[in-house]
């Protein structure tokens, strides 16, 4: 039986993406092996949103390659996508594909094994193609699957490569969502994720939105949560808010990237709202739900932000409150208008900027935490053991860290948060009589 190491670098969708590869392998009767592991066939599924994550690519091959210099060492996902020629001349990737016709890689891989010759196949994206068929019926954990429900992106903001290398909109059928759906139920998830490279775009090219899978998605018997990734918040309406709030199982957590505070940086980064808009989105959000949580990704460092433009965006960082943020330094990701710019910030002042907004983002992390104390929440325990107990999440995404056994992991159970350590909650489980 032949064996194969799968690794995955970058985003959700990614993972997913590595997850339906495994299905695919297992089913032609490869055992799969963890990636550090000795393999006939390596496959790594890559990233490509920065010039430092191409770099971790060829490093990974070539760490790949020295584990079984015999081995076919397959390069995927969105970095030859984006940059075929690139890729192609990578020396240690026997096979180079895109992240098109995912279907077609078990049948290259054989190829390559049988004849040893060295592969270069990267379909382009073209205009008006279809969402890929895939799906997965198990993953790792049993308590939350991810499930990709669309692919592309056509907002070209001026620091990202992505519609380059994911091409344009396009949205998983409703009735494939569905069966995936009740198949992930049947194996014992609990919980969903719905993600997208462009989420917020679900449906468009139908004339749906994405409210309408959300609303496929809750009524699929046996989940009892579902929860969405990343959002452009411009795309979310107001009515798509209320609707998502009439739905029992639907999680109150809401990613909104806003990449910054500051309208000048915005423009500039060719993002499609402003910090007003921004804010009646998040309060329309908060009219809806009884305590949901906003998180976000945070820029910092974009060239032509000056020291102002700096703390115009730790301002609107304070006065939102989010429940937690991801915080980067602007990194130049060459073949994008922004990495051309004569206007670039200093590392040492990125750097800089990159640590007072994490202290500001931790204050708003610390307080949206205070306030869960006293509460009672339905916690999904997890199977990540600590010091102080299991780790679960609420409905609104909230890590709680539990004292219960290993008996609850999967289980929804009910949990009165008592307070906060190391950015999470601490939870003590009721019995059902004290709910």
């Amino acid at each position: 039986m032949p064996r194969i190491a799968l690794m995955t670098v970058g985003c959700k969708v990614n993972q997913y993406e590595t997850e339906v590869l495994t299905e695919l392998f297992r089913q032609k009767g490869y055992e799969i092996v963890p990636p550090d592991g000795e393999a006939d066939v390596y496959l790594l599924n890559s990233c490509t949103v920065t010039a430092t994550g191409d770099q971790k690519t060829r490093q990974l091959l070539r760490r790949m390659k020295r584990q079984n210099p015999s081995a076919v060492a397959v390069l995927t996902g969105c970095y030859p996508q984006a940059f075929p020629e690139a890729a192609a001349e990578i020396p240690e990737a026997d096979i180079v594909t895109g992240e098109l016709a995912r279907g077609k890689i078990p049948g290259l891989v054989e190829r390559a094994l049988q004849t040893h010759e060295r592969i270069v196949d990267i379909p382009a994206h073209t205009r008006g193609e279809a969402f890929e068929p895939m799906a997965v019926s198990a993953l790792g954990s049993r308590t939350r699957a991810y499930v990709k429900i669309e692919d592309g992106c056509e907002r070209y903001c001026s620091y990202c490569i992505i519609p380059k290398a994911r091409g344009p909109i396009r949205s998983k059928p409703a009735e494939d969502i569905r069966k995936e759906l009740e198949g992930l139920a049947a194996a014992g998830y609990k919980e969903v994720v719905l993600v997208g490279i462009n989420l917020s775009s679900y449906g468009k090219e139908w004339g749906l939105r994405l409210i309408d899978a959300v609303e496929l998605a809750c009524r699929v018997p046996g989940l009892k949560r579902v929860r969405l990734g990343s959002l452009e918040p411009e795309l979310l309406s107001d009515g798509d808010i209320a609707r998502m709030a009439a739905l029992p199982n639907f999680c109150p957590q809401f990613h909104l990237s806003l990449q910054s505070g500051c309208d000048r940086t915005l423009q500039s980064m060719n993002r499609h709202y402003d910090t007003a808009e921004y804010a009646r989105i998040v309060r329309v959000i908060r009219q809806h739900f009884e305590n949901p949580a906003i998180t976000t990704d945070i820029m910092v460092g974009f060239p032509g932000e000056t020291e102002d433009d700096f703390a115009a965006s730790v301002a609107f960082t304070r006065e939102t409150g989010f429940a937690k943020v991801h915080v980067f330094p602007y990194s130049p990701r060459p073949g994008t208008p922004a990495a051309n710019r004569p206007e670039q910030v200093p590392e040492p002042v990125k750097t800089r900027r990159a640590k007072e907004m994490r202290e500001a983002t931790e204050e708003t992390r610390d307080a949206f935490l205070d306030r869960m104390a006293g509460r009672v929440e339905k916690v999904l325990i997890e199977t990540t053991r600590t010091p102080l107990g299991y780790e679960g999440c609420t409905p609104n995404y909230t890590p709680v860290l539990v004292d219960c056994g290993p008996e609850c992991c999967g289980r929804i159970v009910p949990v009165r948060i008592t307070g906060r350590a190391d950015g999470r909650c601490i939870g003590q489980m009721l019995a059902p009589e004290e709910v």
